[in-house]
């Protein structure tokens, strides 16, 4: 089918926003129709289509299985979708009247549902033929034919409730990709590969980083490996934004629902938090976010323009009720640390704060490597607030983002109720994106508070508040940098930093002294004096990711001196463990992303 993105914008997801990623659209979406069809020639009968999904790479199809629907089927899946391919036949699409459809849906309740819930919204249905030989309610768009799809790939299965909902039945979901050559289908099978390599679901547990219990869906355990890894990002953030003038506070995880009322986030944010209903007319809400704890901290005291920015700070716990069908490892969770900051500033700094906050987020992802973009969201559909400051609010962070020289994108619709945001968009090692951090610039919610400050008139003035958070999430953030380093740490931030490894028994208490020097230093440190071989536990430490092994034995002892060994492979034999200690205590000050000492 052909047409242009304008065409289409009514009916297309929000990650197709150029023409080059609606041909990939139709591309996938057409694939996913030739899955249809395949398997419902195969298995006639036994597949019961009920609806697809197609992403950035993927395309998805909910169906439900009479039969086991497992990989080992899809070689001959994926010979049939050849077959249909090879006969370039064409999508046609037409509109239906409502009861036509009811009759070519009549044996597929899934469809059927879809079909009642379109007329109820009285929308134009649409069928689409590939052929005449498979017909399917469809919205589109699709290519011209079958022919055009030049490269596809069967993924892999796994379970789906109907419609998201766990109250459902299960369906089966069949994942796949397509792409517009060979060569890209391959690069994107080799990054997958490489991604599942790094999948920090996996790696988390075996690194002793942090585990799950199915008591606390989505809330996960900091294990002793990971919680240093978690205070290190923490004990950096701390430091750095005590020197930039930051006040860190802590405030209540529970607060009456008066609170949120007075915020807008029961009204706007209520579904998606813990409600503890205590009787007696008291309603509490487990904190979601930090916002209203740090209006009430500012209110507390009378605040001159001299004050300001009054940046506030803080990584208090915070819980989000999260659909169990979205929980994702680290990266979608219910219980989380953000390094929160609310700047309350006048409206004449808008401009300077944010480019400080710009000079902040150079600092913290340059540290990791980490390249970034900006995004713009701006005004809801349920927003809080009138037009015109909504209108000021949106221009000032257009021009600051224009003034700023860094790539951005606008996303129509996509900021806070409060308030426009900058959404900070994180690369990470196999070019994925991620969005991290995120600056949002809020009129309202200070209003509904009250706050003021004197201006240098003796005035009172509302402030405006400057929501921001940098590494995001920090279960988020550690997640991605997890696959991003493939465990891989920098020295700097690696929960175990040396593992010393004795030669023999007779060498242990030299490697017990080395520790205990190396502790002294604030280095993290173990020593493997277990019966194993050497190479054994050369071994288990590079599956564990240890940037430095020292190895030791009698020489060594007698000449105070180690065999260095990088995880890198790289060895370095006889060095005097004095200069290992100094160079590697400069790696770690200077938080270097190399090993090389």
């Amino acid at each position: 089918m052909s047409g242009n993105l304008a065409d289409f914008k009514n009916i297309l997801p929000d990650f197709v926003k150029t023409d080059a990623e609606l041909e990939m659209y139709k591309l996938r979406h057409s694939t996913e129709h030739v899955f249809a069809q395949a398997v419902t020639s195969l298995y006639p009968g036994k597949v019961k289509l009920a609806v697809a999904h197609i992403s950035e790479n993927t395309f998805a199809n909910d169906a439900k299985w009479e039969i086991e629907m497992n990989e080992e089927r899809f070689a001959e899946i994926e010979q049939k979708m050849q077959e249909i391919i090879d006969r370039n036949l064409p999508f046609i699409r037409k509109e239906v009247s409502v009861e036509e459809a009811r009759e070519l849906l009549k044996d597929n309740k899934f469809k059927l549902e879809w079909l009642e819930q379109f007329a109820a919204e009285d929308k134009t249905i649409t069928m689409y033929w590939t052929g005449d030989e498979y017909v399917d309610l469809c919205k589109g768009p699709h290519l011209n034919s079958t022919g055009e799809i030049k490269a596809f790939k069967l993924l892999n299965v796994a379970g789906a409730y109907w419609r998201g909902d766990e109250k459902n039945e299960m369906l089966t979901r069949v994942y796949g990709t397509a792409f517009g050559s060979k060569a890209e289908l391959d690069h994107y099978i080799e990054m997958q590969e490489e991604a599942k390599r790094r999948d920090h679901r996996l790696l988390g547990p075996k690194l002793d980083l942090f585990m799950f219990h199915e008591t606390a869906p989505g809330m996960p355990y900091w294990l002793p490996n990971g919680l240093k890894l978690y205070n290190k990002l923490v004990d950096y953030w701390r430091t750095e934004h005590n020197k930039w003038g930051y006040r860190e506070i802590a405030s209540p995880l529970i607060n009456k629902s008066e609170l949120w009322k007075i915020s807008g986030h029961w009204d706007h944010y209520k579904d998606d938090m813990f409600i503890a209903d205590m009787g007696e007319n008291e309603i509490y809400g487990v904190k979601p976010m930090n916002c209203p704890n740090a209006m009430l901290v500012f209110k507390s005291k009378q605040i001159s323009y001299r004050d300001l920015p009054y940046r506030l700070s803080d990584t208090d716990r915070l819980h989000r009720y999260e659909r169990s069908g979205t929980l994702n490892g680290l990266l979608r969770v219910r219980s989380f640390q953000q390094d929160d900051s609310h700047n309350f500033i006048s409206e004449d700094m808008v401009a300077s704060e944010y480019n400080h906050i710009f000079e902040v987020c150079k600092q913290f992802y340059g540290l990791f490597g980490l390249e970034y973009s900006f995004r713009l969201g701006t005004r809801p559909e349920s927003f809080m607030g009138d037009l015109e400051t909504w209108d000021k609010a949106e221009a000032d962070l257009r021009q600051i983002l224009d003034d700023s020289g860094k790539n951005y994108i606008v996303e129509e619709g996509d900021g806070a109720f409060y308030g426009p945001k900058i959404d900070i968009l994180m690369h990470d090692a196999l070019g994925r994106e991620w969005q991290m951090g995120t600056i949002q610039l809020d009129f309202q919610i200070p209003r509904r508070f009250e706050l003021s400050y004197i201006d240098k008139d003796g005035n009172k003035q509302t402030p405006v508040v400057i929501h921001r958070v940098i590494y995001g999430s920090l279960e988020r953030f550690i997640g991605i940098i997890i696959e991003h380093f493939g465990g891989a740490f920098p020295a700097w931030m690696s929960p175990e930093q040396i593992r010393i490894i004795p030669i023999k028994d007779e060498h242990v208490e030299y490697a017990n002294k080395l520790q205990k020097e190396l502790y002294s230093a604030g280095i993290h440190v173990e020593v493997d004096d277990s019966a194993e071989r050497m190479q054994n536990k050369i071994r288990k430490a590079q599956e564990m990711k240890v940037p430095y092994m020292l190895i030791v034995g009698g020489q060594e002892a007698a000449d105070e001196t180690v065999s260095v060994r990088l995880r890198t492979g790289e060895e370095i034999k006889g060095m005097k463990f004095s200069e290992f200690q100094e160079k590697l205590l400069g790696n770690i000050r200077s938080r270097k992303l190399e090993l090389g000492l």
